[in-house]
């Protein structure tokens, strides 16, 4: 993953597309912080699976940010940003829609045999591991709240 992404920063550089080149270098940057944080554990560099938990965080914090700027009356701003999480999600495995979300948590809810409320954690985690960046997790924990209760 890191290759494709210095791939299309290569590539961005050469096209003089600021905005992808900001973003990408953006992206290497939170990367290499995870890297620096990981070698503190034992670890040379982040996986795959923990770049795509980077991307996905950086998505939401745009979303958030767009948010804002559109109550601001920033326009110009949130749809900066809007083009950032585009830029960000080319990088990412396509996002589940509704009906795969809940057919995804019926599947692994019955694969792990969680019955209460008290396995929602053990059913999060078994989520974040198996569809890491394909998933809002946001909107897995309401389907696994009512599966549950």
């Amino acid at each position: 993953m890191r290759d494709e992404i210095n791939e299309n920063l290569k590539t961005a550089i050469k096209a003089q597309d600021k905005r992808r080149v900001g973003t990408l270098r953006l992206i290497n940057a939170a990367i290499k912080d995870r890297d620096i944080a990981a070698r503190s554990s034992g670890k040379d560099q982040v996986t795959d699976a923990e770049i795509l938990e980077i991307l996905s965080k950086m998505v939401k914090q745009r979303q958030e940010s767009a948010v804002t700027y559109e109550a601001a009356g920033r326009t110009e701003l949130a749809k900066q940003e809007l083009e950032e999480i585009e830029i960000i999600r080319d990088f990412m495995p396509q996002q589940m829609d509704e009906e795969a979300v809940v057919a995804a948590v019926k599947e692994l809810v019955s694969e792990i045999d969680a019955t209460s409320l008290k396995d929602m954690g053990r059913t999060m985690a078994a989520l974040k591991d198996k569809y890491a960046g394909q998933m809002d997790f946001g909107r897995a924990n309401k389907v696994v709240k009512e599966l549950l209760q």
